[in-house]
């Protein structure tokens, strides 16, 4: 039976020793530690030099930052030996690293993009540096720190090969004179945790993490080798979602790359540096062994996302206090020029995070979070410029969340409606992007027939004919406008599209009866020409405020569904007609407990176009979704499906003063037929009035009584 050895500068605590029978050949393993101390190192390494057939040097404390003292050390104490195989692992550590990592992307769908990741030593694992470059431009390398007392991150593999070399700038860089050594640690410690804090995945040898609690390490995914049982539980006390462990378990037993080096070494008998790629390769495949994911907390999985927003209108601007004050004091003949230049300059303002949304938890148990990113532009400004402005502020966004973390990013309001509709801004953004359109469109629907249900006043269909209503979109040619249409044709007995494109509406008209070859669809450049006999408006143009029906000649009951944003019925507006439903599209109901700033929605409410960037992100569909003025039926059906899956639930209707309640909708209801029995009265008074008036009929002579004869 052969023995191997495995010398670790560990704690003795984690000494274990099995037998086992590896690769064909019977094995006694046995791993001693030494609490850090080189001196009872080469100790060992003396009594088993003529004992074992094979020694593993398991470096584990300065070795692991890469340094030139390391080395010497690693040189010195492999010096001891001379008679027996030894290895340090560094080429089966380095393999085993970059296929856990390779393992995890694949395994997980796309674990890793643009995550902020932090390496302890960047010299100690280039390899597997290089390798998660590939994946996120977010590295940080905290050599500087770890080995020289620094403050600084290196950002960058350029700037970590530059630090290589000594000719980066932090390698000349001294601490003021009058900072006492003590201080400085502490700001080196300081600047440590702070970099732990805002990565997403850390890589490191797991005893550096010893350090470090709950306030550090919670939510991240660690990238390190030989967690045990004992470390295991120690992370789950501290919160970690993933360990992504470089080494593999034998008899139960995390093995160093060392020790398993080694053992490979004894049962070849080839030495470390005669042992080629296809031998490990073969060693790998044959005995089974891989890197392992381990969930100390049970299955996690938090994915991230941006999502672009701008202020509505002037009144946006007023959340900043000082803005608001400065409204409210100065007289209004100098309050309005003040807020029209303050609306020119925010256009060209950077973007900038808004808020952190936190909180969404799917019923499949993943969760994401995120990040508003606000653009300066009213619409009135956004439309009032060339699109490749915009197309500017947006890619500086999309750079921004990138750097954030975020792996989908989503367009809001008009920035999705700018040029082609997102188009340019997915082939030039260096993350996914999607407008939202597919759900805003689904949840428009879906609105409106929450609202059509509860308002009773349509027959109900027999088995599968379509409902006998009559049904409106107005801007039509748009992305929503179009996708509604498609939509509503399948639904009801006719459809009615609105757009002054007359061009598109034709071809609009072409493409929806070759999909759908029995719906009965209408044309019109105008509203107000069919709009008294809708039973539902679908209001989704890009009017930014310009009136696009006359609410008093809607029908009474009439559901109408304001898709656009600004709202293209203004409170006014809506006012005027108490007996019709005005309803602000479909805004969906996040799941989990939410949290975020202000958007103008009641808690853990959102638009549905960000309601369809938090989907994909919980869903792992990191792709460019919807772009683009053509929506794909397929994919509207799809993402209301995946909303489904995640529990995404309509949100209580509402409209320009709120949640519509029963009550409300009652008392709509009841306004309507009122309304309608009016008219029908109305209407009979006014035939009766129109029929001709005929003549009165000439009385009948009398038949005189007979003469008797």
């Amino acid at each position: 039976m052969k023995t191997v050895i495995g010398v670790s500068l560990g704690s003795r605590r984690q000494d274990f020793e099995f037998e086992t029978r590896f690769l064909g050949e019977p094995m006694r393993v046995r791993r001693l530690g030494t609490d850090g101390s080189s001196a009872a190192a080469a100790r060992l390494l003396r009594q088993w030099e003529r004992k074992a057939d094979a020694i593993g040097l398991g470096l584990v404390k300065d070795s692991e930052r890469g340094g030139r003292g390391s080395r010497d050390a690693a040189d010195k104490l492999a010096a001891t030996v001379r008679h027996t195989p030894l290895t340090t692992g560094a080429r089966l550590s380095d393999l085993f690293l970059e296929w856990a990592v390779r393992h995890a992307q694949a395994e997980l769908g796309r674990y890793f993009d643009n995550a902020r990741v932090l390496f302890f030593s960047g010299l100690a694992h280039h390899r597997l540096a290089a390798a998660m470059a590939e994946y996120t431009p977010n590295l940080r390398f905290a050599d500087p720190l770890l080995q020289m007392g620094v403050p600084k991150l290196l950002t960058s593999l350029d700037a970590l090969g530059l630090y290589a070399s000594g000719v980066h700038y932090v390698a000349e860089w001294l601490p003021p004179r009058l900072v006492p050594a003590a201080l400085m640690r502490q700001w080196a410690q300081l600047a440590l945790r702070r970099a732990l804090a805002h990565a997403h995945v850390v890589v490191a040898p797991v005893h550096e993490l010893d350090a470090f609690g709950l306030e550090e390490l919670a939510g991240k995914t660690l990238v390190t080798t030989t967690v045990n049982e004992a470390r295991l539980a120690r992370f789950k006390d501290a919160g970690v979602h993933l360990v992504i462990d470089g080494a593999p378990l034998v008899q139960g037993h995390a093995l160093d790359p060392a020790l398993l080096d080694a053992m490979i070494v004894a049962a070849t008998g080839k030495a470390g540096d005669e042992l080629l790629d296809d031998d490990y390769l073969e060693v790998l495949t044959g005995e089974g062994l891989a890197p392992r994911l381990l969930y100390p907390n049970g299955y996690k999985r938090v994915n991230r996302f941006a999502f672009v927003i701008h202020p509505l209108s002037q009144e946006y601007f007023k959340i900043v206090k000082p803005v608001q004050i400065l409204s409210r004091v100065s007289p209004p003949l100098v309050a309005r020029p003040v807020m029209d230049s303050l609306e020119k300059v925010m256009a060209w303002a950077p973007p900038f995070v808004y808020s952190r949304v936190e909180g969404i938890r799917s019923p499949t148990g993943v969760e994401a979070e995120g990040w508003l990113i606000s653009v300066g532009g009213t619409p009135r400004e956004i439309m009032s410029h060339a699109p490749e402005f915009t197309y500017k502020r947006l890619l500086a966004a999309a750079a921004m969340a990138r750097r954030l973390g975020a792996q989908i990013m989503g367009l809001g309001a008009f920035t999705k409606v700018v040029g082609d509709a997102g188009a340019t801004v997915a082939r030039r953004a260096p993350l996914p992007i999607t407008t939202g359109n597919s759900y805003s469109a689904s949840g428009a629907l879906w609105a409106a027939h929450d609202a059509l249900v509860r308002m009773a006043l349509l027959p109900r269909p027999r088995g599968k004919e379509r409902v006998k209503f009559k049904a409106m979109v107005v801007g039509a040619t748009g992305s929503i406008g179009a996708a509604c249409a498609r939509l509503l044709v399948r639904a009801a007995e006719e459809v009615y599209l609105v757009s002054p494109e007359t061009a598109k509406l034709l071809a609009l008209e072409a493409s929806i009866l070759q999909e759908t070859p029995d719906a009965k669809v209408h044309l019109s450049a105008r509203a107000d020409k069919h709009l008294a006999a809708m039973d539902m408006v679908v209001t989704a143009t890009s009017g930014a405020g310009k009136k696009v029906l006359d609410i008093m000649k809607v029908k009474p009951g009439c559901v109408i569904t304001d898709v656009a944003r600004p709202l293209d019925l203004p409170p006014e507006e809506v006012a005027r007609r108490p007996d019709v439903l005005v309803i602000e599209s479909g805004e969906i109901q996040l799941p989990g407990d939410v949290k975020m700033k202000n958007i103008g929605l009641p808690k853990g409410v959102a638009y549905a176009c960000l309601a369809e960037t938090i989907v994909l992100a919980l869903e792992g569909r990191f792709e460019n979704f919807t772009v683009g003025r053509q929506i794909e039926w397929a994919k509207v059906h799809e993402i209301y499906r995946l909303g489904l899956k995640h529990g995404m639930k309509l949100a209580a209707i509402s409209g320009v003063n709120g949640v519509f309640s029963d009550e409300d909708i009652a008392r709509v209801r009841a306004l309507a037929l009122e309304a309608r029995a009016a008219r029908r009265g109305r209407r009979r008074t006014t035939a009766a009035a129109a029929r001709p008036t005929r003549p009165p009929p000439a009385p009948r002579a009398r038949r005189s009584a007979a003469a008797p004869r």
